[in-house]
């Protein structure tokens, strides 16, 4: 399944995005509560208010969403040597599955790396799941000493990453 394009998600495409949000859940967690064109009208207007620092990449053939990536831009606390710092977080990275294995995932990390340098970043980090691990590794992933977590539990928690 070739790709014809890894670019910035186009407003009319937020719709297909959300699609695929919810089937990356479907996938990974099981059938999500609510509904699913709710779900899909609010995640569009997220996005769009968003925008600015939730960068959303679409691979796209035939003007159809094949995958997405979002580069969450995050600005870092100045250094007397920089005041504009800014790392960013690689996000919801999802190919559908008849496009799995054909390279499309990676195209869209090497789209995201590529705008991550254009946006000047001295970082980039990403929470991948375990099959992914391979394809970050990759493309320049590797695995920090230094970077640590803590899950929060509490009523704000997340179990969808």
């Amino acid at each position: 399944m070739p790709v014809t394009g890894i670019r910035p998600a186009r407003d009319d495409e937020l719709a297909a995005v959300a699609a695929l949000r919810w089937r990356w859940v479907e996938d990974n967690d099981g059938p999500p509560q609510g509904d699913r064109a709710e779900f899909v009208r609010e995640f569009a207007a997220w996005a769009r208010a968003h925008a600015e620092t939730h960068r959303c990449l679409v691979a796209v053939r035939d003007e159809q969403v094949l995958g997405m990536a979002f580069l969450a831009l995050t600005p870092r606390v100045p250094t007397p040597h920089d005041f504009s710092r800014i790392c960013g977080d690689v996000q919801c990275v999802y190919v559908v599955p008849e496009a799995r294995d054909s390279g499309v995932g990676g195209l869209l990390i090497e789209a995201i790396l590529r705008l991550a340098s254009e946006f000047g970043l001295e970082r980039v980090t990403v929470h991948s799941s375990d099959r992914a691990i391979p394809a970050y590794l990759r493309h320049g992933f590797s695995v920090s000493k230094n970077l640590l977590q803590s899950v929060i539990d509490g009523p704000a928690s997340r179990t969808n990453s």
